[in-house]
């Protein structure tokens, strides 16, 4: 369907340079025909001068009369372009009796005309000088018109070559025409899905301004309808707590009261279930937050350091699992970012981690610095992640597993918020490639500025 589009819809660039092309070339093919027959015309026109500037130089020679001219030998290069001068019979009947002109009657008016004695065609200006004789001064047409052709041919040469190259001009003009739309393009395309500032129209063209006008303005709706969502959300996670907090103190108090097996069994499982909607409740606070916070001062903190305190809240989580959680190597690095938003990245990861990881299973942690980034690696002996999945896992409420039944599915939903807002990248992939298992973490960070 989009190749379909493309081939009903071509792009205003490829138009807009195929109309300019056409319209030069139609421009250029009419103006070329003009001049042709211009140039072609004046040479004419010249030649016919030059026919009569003849007759008057040999009108002007101190001669009663002009004998035949011979028209040369014919072996000569320039035989049939040389010009004829004869006599013209003094009877009125009478016909030239010799050469090419064989045949021309002696009645033929004076001055220029086209003849046809025989079977070429000549240009003749016939002549009657001062003593009374009539001379003829001719040329073959063929020779004129061939002379004239080479000669607007020549005049029209410079034109010819400056087609292809107005043309080529278009065609590079055009595509710097469209080159700030191709850059706002390519900045709206790299842009995070929950960037909403309006599109800078300093540099875009005055007829395109309106469009951008209007996409700011949807942006500015759409920035307003997910702050509306985003605070729903965080009202509703915060109006939660009280009335969860509430069922929790009374499902410990009533855990103090005597009952049978059966009613302690069921008191447990609600247990859970509260304190899986108190980790909900408290997880959609945390996503609210991350989404919203964009203030948050930054400075240079240690991966390490926050790394060693998040190991040390989560490690009784790890061992009640009998997971072998520890740190690979000694690495740091200092990365420009608040220490909260790092505690709570590594914290998420570390925590879907040890939830997804078998008993008796291992999970690795370390640090390490790649050019200007600082990687971050959380790697797990748990099932891993398909690649198939992997796009969608940073989806808030999204779980590979719909039936588990721990975690809400949004831990890396909060890591990818946090990571969006520090610029940085999130790679997936198997712990053990060969055997597909397992899931890497990967958080790429930029490192912090040396300080002078």
């Amino acid at each position: 369907m989009d190749g379909q589009q493309g081939r009903l819809a071509p792009s205003l660039q490829s138009r807009l340079s195929l109309w300019l092309g056409l319209l030069i070339f139609a421009s250029a093919i009419a103006t070329a025909v003009f001049s042709f027959k211009a140039a072609f015309s004046e040479a004419i026109e010249l030649q016919d001068e030059q026919l009569r500037q003849l007759a008057g130089l040999i009108d002007r020679q101190d001669k009663p009369s002009i004998d035949y001219v011979s028209e040369g030998d014919p072996n000569d290069d320039d035989f049939e372009s040389r010009i004829v001068v004869l006599q013209m019979p003094a009877q009125a009947d009478g016909r030239i009796t010799h050469g090419q002109l064989a045949g021309l009657s002696a009645h033929i008016p004076d001055g220029i005309q086209t003849v046809r004695p025989g079977k070429l065609s000549w240009r003749i200006y016939v002549k009657t000088l001062g003593s009374g004789v009539r001379v003829a001064i001719a040329q073959r047409a063929a020779v004129r018109n061939e002379v004239a052709r080479v000669g607007a041919l020549r005049a029209l040469l410079p034109l010819l070559l400056l087609i292809p190259l107005l043309l080529v001009l278009v065609g590079v003009l055009v595509r710097r025409m469209f080159r700030p739309l191709k850059a706002l393009a390519s900045e709206l395309d790299l842009r995070a899905e929950d960037d909403t500032q309006a599109v800078d129209d300093a540099q875009v063209p005055t007829e395109i301004r309106p469009f951008v006008i209007a996409i700011n303005r949807l942006l500015s709706r759409v920035a307003q309808a997910m702050g509306q969502q985003r605070r729903f959300v965080a009202d509703a996670a915060h109006e939660l707590r009280s009335p969860l907090t509430a069922l929790s103190l009374q499902a410990e108090r009533l855990a103090n009261a005597d009952m049978s097996t059966e009613a302690r069994e069921r008191l447990n499982s609600l247990r859970s279930g509260i304190r899986r909607s108190q980790n909900l409740v408290t997880q959609m606070l945390m996503l609210a937050r991350m989404q919203q916070a964009n203030d948050v001062p930054v400075q240079p903190v240690s991966l390490q350091k926050v790394l060693r305190g998040v190991l040390e809240d989560l490690y009784p989580l790890a061992e009640a699992r009998q997971i072998d959680l520890g740190v690979d190597g000694d690495g740091d690095a200092q990365v420009p970012a608040a220490e909260i938003d790092l505690t709570i990245l590594i914290k998420n990861l570390l925590d879907n981690a040890i939830r997804h990881t078998p008993q008796h299973g291992k999970i690795d942690l370390s640090v390490r610095q790649d050019g200007h980034h600082a990687i971050l690696s959380v790697s797990d002996s748990g099932p891993g992640i398909a690649e198939d999945d992997r796009a969608r896992v940073f989806e808030a409420f999204y779980r590979v597993t719909p039936a588990q039944d721990s975690g809400a599915g949004l831990g890396l939903s909060i890591v990818n918020a946090i990571a969006s807002r520090l610029q940085s990248r999130i790679e997936l992939a198997w712990t053990d490639a060969v055997a597909r298992k397992g899931l890497t973490v990967r958080v790429r960070l930029a490192l912090a500025a040396p300080e002078h």
